[in-house]
């Protein structure tokens, strides 16, 4: 089977932050991307599932948003919100930060939700046995940063404060809790004001595309929310201030009579020892001397909804990047599935909420890959 590669002529969301951080003029820092220097102050925005097909197909919802000097970006595999977080935290791609998924095993753990820092798909918290500063050791780009005399601030739901993730990716800036679009706007546009460095999230884009589907009536009235978002810290940018706002990954809609049910397909289960992953990115962890046969079963029972190759043909492919760390290769499935077209693999016992789901990300299709990059400079 012919893997598909990503594309070599489009940079990375791991490119942003050191870019517009080199264009601060950061020591340390090199331009990946090409950003307008003398940034006096800057923030970088993310829009949890705003892909670039997304935007061009909607972008009469978003005329802020389709109005500023753009790029389209790549977000590497798998393209879901735990490894586009760790992108942009660490200036890395999956196979060094190591947030190979939603979820994944970490050896004498079992399988971890990166966003929950629970077991998946449930269980207690695991910050004290997975130390998120361990299982993700590289120094992050705000540490850096603020090592670089900056002021860094992150600014995200008040809720994240002091998570698994947050503590694993995203750690070294100053966290400030927010609560509600106007919130997150004073905040981002405070912080660029004075001169410092932020990084910006929201989430409900994402969400409500995973609930009605990415293009409902729902998600075009979010988007509208995002946009007014954007213009009112556009409209508060300061004289070398800088706005980027990008996105981790898009979405795609499910066809439920392409999804498989893996819970409810014998096939599928035999000579496995553990999946992790999410709907269209799955890792397959077999038993011992099981790969063969569980590499042909998969294949024979979901033929063309996906891409199924081993865990070596897929680094091999380049999904996870030029490197993979040794401490990162155990979390990545003996077996890795890629979905296709609109299908997946569901798991309506295990997981059921994430079953249920109608939008969908974490495959190497281009709806699912691509982002933009948006820039408001003054």
């Amino acid at each position: 089977m012919e893997l598909p590669r990503l594309d070599p002529g489009l940079p990375y969301l791991a490119d942003v932050a050191p870019s517009v951080l080199a264009a601060m003029g950061v020591a340390g820092f090199e331009p990946r991307i090409e950003i307008a220097h003398d940034v006096a102050g800057a923030c970088v925005l993310l829009i949890d599932g705003l892909g670039a097909q997304l935007l061009d197909d909607h972008a009469a919802d978003a005329p802020v948003l389709a109005a500023l000097a753009r790029r389209t970006l790549q977000v590497g595999f798998p393209s879901t919100t735990a490894a586009g977080l760790a992108a942009v935290g660490t200036g890395c791609r999956s196979g060094e930060h190591g947030m190979v998924g939603m979820a994944f095993r970490l050896p004498d753990v079992g399988v971890i939700n990166a966003l929950r820092w629970r077991p998946q798909p449930w269980g207690a918290d695991l910050r004290e046995r997975a130390v998120p500063e361990s299982v993700q050791p590289r120094p992050t780009v705000f540490e850096r940063a603020r090592a670089g005399g900056v002021t860094v601030s992150v600014v995200s739901a008040a809720q994240f404060d002091g998570s698994g993730l947050t503590r694993a990716v995203l750690r070294g800036g100053r966290f400030i809790g927010v609560h509600a679009l106007g919130d997150l706007a004073a905040t981002v546009s405070a912080a660029v004001a004075g001169g410092g460095f932020c990084y910006g999230y929201h989430a409900d884009l994402d969400l409500v595309g995973h609930l009605h589907g990415p293009g409902s009536p729902a998600w075009r009235m979010q988007l509208r929310q995002v946009d007014t978002l954007v213009e009112s810290i556009v409209e508060r940018l300061p004289a070398g201030g800088l706005l980027a706002v990008v996105a981790d990954h898009g979405m795609v809609r499910i066809d439920e009579a392409a999804a498989i049910d893996l819970d409810a397909s014998s096939p599928l289960q035999d000579g496995v020892a553990a999946v992790a992953g999410e709907v269209r990115a799955r890792h397959v962890y077999v038993r011992d001397g099981a790969l063969g046969d569980v590499l042909a079963g998969w294949r024979a029972v979901l033929g063309d909804r996906a891409w199924v190759c081993t865990g070596d043909e897929a680094i091999e492919a380049g999904w996870f990047g030029e490197r993979v760390d040794d401490a990162v290769r155990p979390r990545i499935g003996d077996v890795v599935v890629a979905a296709r077209g609109a299908s997946g693999v569901l798991r309506r016992t295990a997981e059921p909420i994430e079953s249920a789901m109608v939008g969908q990300h974490g495959s190497v299709t281009e709806a699912e890959q691509r982002i933009p990059l948006l820039l408001a400079q003054r």
